[in-house]
């Protein structure tokens, strides 16, 4: 595992391969197996109390921030491909109209258990 930590405001800050901050997370984009742009990483949603990252919510549409929404992915179905230079995930435009979302108004309660189960059925991904 590589580590370098900077000591300066604007020194680099190099994780290892499979780690990197947040804040570089966000603004990633977000494509479809078929290459599609999706839209990108708006924000992500960590378990307070285990610390794993849960959603990564996915902006989609929209036009400089008016009409956006926002997709709620479970972590585990987005795959970075570094060729594209962001995540992936197996579906489609028209499943995306379908899926679970919200608007720029709106903040989910990430605490609903019923709210997640019904997320990460959508992708079919285990609810814990």
């Amino acid at each position: 595992m590589s580590s370098t930590l900077g000591t300066g405001p604007t020194s680099e800050i190099e994780v290892g391969a499979d780690a990197i901050e947040a804040s570089r997370v966000n603004g990633t984009r977000v494509y479809n197996t078929d290459g599609d742009n999706l839209g990108h990483i708006y924000d992500i949603v960590i378990g307070k109390r285990d610390g794993r990252v849960k959603y990564a919510i996915m902006s989609f549409g929209g036009f400089l921030g008016i009409g956006e929404e926002y997709h709620p992915l479970p972590w585990e179905v987005l795959k970075y491909d570094e060729r594209q230079g962001g995540y992936v995930v197996g579906i489609t435009i028209d499943q995306l109209k379908d899926a679970p979302r919200f608007g720029a108004a709106e903040r989910p309660n990430w605490v609903d258990a019923d709210y997640g189960r019904r997320i990460n059925d959508y992708y079919g991904v285990a609810y814990y």
